[in-house]
């Protein structure tokens, strides 16, 4: 039976009337929004602006903007004061709470509402969260060309092994070095196949503190032969169970205490690593993920008193083959971020310039209530 245009105009009118309202698309935003009324103050916010700003939108009803994120740069602090003009600013630096943030700013005028507008901010370093994809494509290259080297390299191996055994005992440590220099090279072709590795492992409740404790145990029993450390616990208590894989977790938490600590150390001052956990309710840090919003209210944070990143890098730490590390290979952020990734969560860092510390974050899901 044809369509006739009463039909057509009923079926559109009917998905017109399913369609998310512009409150619902609002709030499903994954960066944060605020309308400013001509005086200057927030009159509404979405639920990113109040996980970026740490505060409930009762809370920042009411208040100037400024005085949330400021002090800020002075040129762009006196554009977004002209509500009228349009403000597009990129890498700024804003002040949340106790910590530095750097986002992308843009203010957009409302037309026929003079004085308001509605005020755009996205986190940099959380950008991942919208494009999980982000990186992978390139790891598929190296993880099929890592399975063709393999083979030769045991041949390799396998030949350094029977040339040294027919060496003078003076030259057999050339055919040392050649067996050493192959399984240096097999163990980074390890890690490149992880990071390649389209498999997950599977997840269940556990307790955040229980792996976090066999991480540091796990680095005390490694010894100081890189420096003396300390590590100090700041655990929430009260923390529910989080849905893991609890050896990728361990094996995240090493990662990161490990790189704590060689930056901590490298200054040659006291070296502190701090590992605190909390849970931020209804303010949960949320990711994208197969098109969903999935609430990340278990929150990890690894923090050291190193110099930080080198700010060419900081934006890029996560990807494979970077590294500030003369020696470094560049791929434990970035098997950091596959496994935190195959858990359903999200990894950021964050500089504290006037406390001195570097933060990386994990936000992970809260595992579900049986009962």
């Amino acid at each position: 039976m044809p369509t006739t245009p009463t039909h057509e105009r009923a079926a559109v009118l009917l998905e017109a009337a399913m369609r998310p309202d512009s409150a619902s698309q609002i709030a499903g935003l994954i960066f944060a929004l605020v309308l400013i009324n001509p005086e200057g103050l927030i009159v509404e916010a979405n639920h990113a602006a109040e996980v970026l700003l740490g505060t409930s939108a009762n809370r920042l009803i009411g208040t100037k903007l400024i005085d949330r994120i400021g002090p800020i740069d002075a040129r762009v602090e006196a554009r977004l004061m002209r509500a009228d003009d349009a403000l597009v600013a990129r890498d700024l630096v804003i002040r949340v709470g106790a910590a530095d943030a750097r986002v992308n700013l843009t203010a957009s005028p409302l037309s026929g509402y003079p004085g308001w507008s509605v005020v755009t901010l996205s986190q940099i370093g959380h950008d991942e969260a919208a494009h999980p994809a982000s990186g992978d494509a390139m790891l598929g290259a190296p993880a099929v060309l890592a399975h063709e080297i393999k083979n030769p390299l045991a041949a390799i191996r396998g030949a350094g092994q029977l040339v040294a055994r027919k060496l003078p005992p003076e030259d057999q440590k050339l055919a040392r070095m050649i067996t050493d220099e192959v399984d240096r090279i097999a163990r980074l072709i390890d890690r490149m196949q992880q990071l390649g590795s389209t498999r997950t492992g599977p997840v269940d409740a556990c307790n955040p503190h229980e792996a976090i404790r066999t991480a540091v145990s796990t680095m005390r029993a490694a010894g100081t032969e890189r420096g003396d450390f300390e590590i100090r616990e700041e655990f929430d208590p009260s923390l529910p169970p989080v849905l893991a894989n609890r050896d990728a977790l361990e094996q995240v938490l090493i990662n990161l205490i490990s790189n704590g600590r060689d930056a901590a150390v490298s200054t040659g001052e006291p070296a502190l690593i701090t590992v605190q956990t909390r849970f931020v309710s209804g303010l949960a840090f949320s990711a994208i993920r197969n098109g969903r919003a999935v609430p990340l209210p278990i929150e990890i944070t690894i923090s050291d008193n190193g110099p930080g990143i080198d700010p060419s890098l900081r934006d890029h730490v996560f990807e494979p083959f970077v590294s500030s590390k003369p020696s470094g290979q560049g791929l434990g952020l970035s098997l950091v971020r596959k496994l935190v990734r195959d858990m359903n969560g999200n990894v950021s860092h964050e500089r504290d310039h006037r406390a001195g510390l570097t933060h990386f974050r994990l936000h992970l899901p809260q595992a579900q209530d049986e009962s």
